[in-house]
């Protein structure tokens, strides 16, 4: 029987020392996370998952950091209860053990408390749609994948080529590197 952690915290640069540090357990092994909630498919959670094992206990500092959906919440919940998982919520001082024979009052609770979970979630992608197209609105946002402002002058490659110079020679001329000459006449 080994007592497991999972730890999450949304991007890689924030901490997660404060997550199941005052609980005084030592934990057998720490699955950490540095990804959005909204999604179950996280590296650490899907091994903490296949890890698990009947009579095992997994910690969670506090049910948003499992899920963000009260689907997802309830999905994992059930399949380790399932699994003969012990669960506990430290922050909510919740704990939910033997699928099937759940407390009513802490069925409810955890159901509200995830609720709010994913409208949290909710709430943070509505913030964000409002950001972005308040940013598009002031020609200030850069989408993330649309890459990055192009620096080589696609009218002065296109020239020297026209006038027989070598991608080589190009590249040395204008200062970049040979496969962005490639690229521009690719273009």
């Amino acid at each position: 029987m080994a007592n497991v952690a999972y730890i999450r915290v949304s991007t890689t640069d924030q901490n997660t020392d404060r997550q199941l540090a005052d609980t005084g357990i030592s934990f057998d092994r720490i699955f950490e996370d540095k990804a959005s909630g909204g999604s179950t498919n996280r590296p650490a959670l899907q091994e903490c998952l296949a890890y698990l094992r009947d009579g095992d206990t997994l910690s969670v500092h506090s049910i948003d950091r499992l899920a963000r959906s009260l689907q997802d919440l309830q999905s994992l919940i059930d399949g380790l209860l399932t699994k003969g998982v012990k669960v506990k919520f430290h922050k909510e001082s919740l704990t939910f053990v033997n699928h099937g024979t759940q407390d009513p009052f802490a069925k409810l609770l955890f159901q509200v408390l995830g609720s709010f979970a994913e409208f949290e979630r909710n709430i943070i992608r509505e913030r964000q749609r409002e950001g972005i197209a308040k940013a598009k609105a002031a020609g200030v946002y850069k989408a993330r994948h649309g890459g990055r402002k192009k620096t080589v002058d696609r009218k002065q490659v296109a020239q020297l080529r026209a006038e027989g110079v070598s991608f080589r020679k190009i590249a040395e001329q204008i200062g970049c590197s040979l496969s962005s000459v490639q690229r521009c006449l690719a273009e």
